[in-house]
């Protein structure tokens, strides 16, 4: 009998509430290589990702190119609702309507219009041209910004010396397609066109395949039965989100997050009923929740997953100021061991600040997890770069704080009607991290590692080692954390790859 360590049952059975860094796993026997290691999962019951990376419903996080980020790599995004229904909508429709990883941000002008400045074309190579001056009227032609530089009159309209007829490719082409032609026509740029309506959707320019091709080779990438790139959304719990949901779905949204701080409620319960019965077809996930109470009555009422998490994000005080959540890993464990006997997958929601998280999130339970902190702050992420203190960083809020309630997020704290607004959440900036497309694979990579040391070649594997009691833990002190860490050196500079 092992008695080296204790089984996850015991451990999380002792009255203590217990976060991702209180516990440490003994390794197992590793009879594979890490790359055997596979880490496809599932979101939902009926959605398959081919990595367990998941973005949060976050005002600063996930939008058009984090959502293309994330399911070019095989993870998925879900769209905020902190904002207008036609405008979360509308990221939707652009994000469903990317063939290649990445959204590059597009300027578009009108042909009366005039260009006085370099600045207007930001880091483009050139202004699009459409007959109202927005994305969703019918494109005209570009202007490069070599053509610009050029002219004597920089006060003339554009229609006087714009390209009415440029070099486009069709927005259904994939990016080896795109990288291709590019290559063989020698051309600097060129964009990328919705067929239907000759709506501009993307741009891909000769600096877009260097930059790809110094990036990690990406895996299988997150697609729906249409062969686009799978996408979901959130709403909350009241009537109005009973319209924002079908403009979502007409927009094309696969999966569905139900967004409350405390997702056992009427409100969400009703909502989940809703759905279920107006839009059978699409899963829904429920959530927030860190009790087995709270996930059997979830699940009695047919989600098909459950989010697990609260106060547990790096900008969430919900703990602080409300006195109610649990430690991270000891909610993950305890909603697992009720959901997986439903077939309901787990979302392991805060918390994740490096890869171990993210190895003891899945190994106690979990089936995907969704970050916020971890992806802010990358160039797919909302919001653009500051630099504080010699440092570049962004914006990054919690959905409690009093400045994302002011545009809407109150009602996720069921606070939209209180009289008194009480900030669940706080405002922050995060440094400069790069491309999802690169951090991502990277740490993906250290989580196979993880797995592999603990003798689990998948997912699957590490929930087998968990229930039978194979998977040993033990409880870190406050020395042992500080020892497991690097500790002892005058200065470092902390680099995973």
């Amino acid at each position: 009998m092992n008695d080296d360590g204790f089984s996850a049952e015991k451990l999380f059975n002792q009255g203590y509430s217990y976060t991702y860094d209180d516990v440490i796993f003994l390794p197992g026997f590793i009879d594979f290589p890490t790359d055997a290691v596979n880490l496809s999962t599932k979101l939902s019951r009926n959605i398959s990702l081919s990595i367990p990376c998941v973005a949060s419903p976050m005002d600063t996080v996930t939008e058009t190119s984090m959502t293309v980020g994330m399911a070019a790599l095989g993870g998925i995004g879900i769209v905020h609702y902190n904002n207008t229904i036609s405008q979360q909508a509308s990221i939707i429709r652009a994000a469903k309507s990317h063939q290649i990883p990445f959204s590059s941000d597009l300027i578009f002008a009108s042909p009366s219009d005039s260009i006085h400045s370099a600045d207007e074309f930001g880091n483009s190579p050139c202004i699009f041209v459409t007959e109202s001056g927005t994305k969703e009227s019918k494109f005209l032609g570009v202007v490069c910004k070599s053509t610009w530089n050029g002219l004597s009159d920089k006060q003339a309209r554009i229609s006087d010396y714009m390209n009415v007829s440029p070099v486009t490719l069709p927005s259904s082409y994939n990016f080896e397609d795109v990288a291709g032609y590019i290559a063989s026509k020698k051309l600097d740029f060129v964009p990328l066109v919705n067929e239907k309506d000759r709506e501009v959707v993307n741009l891909v320019t000769a600096t877009d395949l260097e930059r790809m091709n110094s990036l990690p080779k990406l895996g299988l990438p997150s697609l729906g039965t249409d062969g686009k790139f799978l996408v979901g959304a959130a709403i909350g719990t009241r009537d109005s989100d009973k319209e924002r949901l079908e403009h979502l779905v007409k927009a094309g949204i696969n999966a569905l997050v139900i967004d409350s701080s405390q997702g056992n409620s009427e409100y969400q319960i009703n909502m989940i009923k809703y759905v279920k019965h107006t839009y059978p077809h699409l899963d829904v996930i429920g959530g927030n929740i860190v009790t087995k109470y709270q996930a059997e009555n979830l699940i009695k009422h047919d989600v098909d997953g459950l989010r697990v998490g609260m106060g547990s994000g790096s900008i969430c005080t919900t703990q602080e100021v409300c006195a109610v959540g649990r430690g991270q890993a000891t909610a993950v464990y305890k909603v697992s061991s009720i959901a997986e006997q439903h077939g309901v997958p787990v979302i392991a929601d805060g918390g994740i600040s490096n890869s171990g998280h993210i190895v003891k999130a899945l190994s106690l339970g979990a089936s995907t997890v969704m970050m916020g902190s971890f992806l802010a702050g990358s160039n797919e992420a909302p919001g653009t770069y500051e630099n504080k203190n010699g440092l570049r960083v962004k914006k990054y809020r919690g959905m409690g704080s009093l400045e994302a309630m002011t545009k809407g997020s109150d009602a996720r704290y069921l606070g939209d009607t209180a009289k008194l607004k009480i900030a669940q959440g706080v405002v922050g900036s995060v440094a400069d991290k790069g491309t999802v497309l690169k951090f991502v694979p990277y740490t993906m990579q250290a989580v196979k590692q993880g797995f592999q040391d603990l003798g689990a070649s998948s997912l699957q594997s590490a929930h087998h080692l968990l229930r039978s009691g194979s998977l040993r833990l033990e409880v870190r002190t406050g020395a042992a954390q500080v020892e497991g860490g690097v500790h002892g050196l005058v200065g470092y500079e902390k680099k995973y790859f």
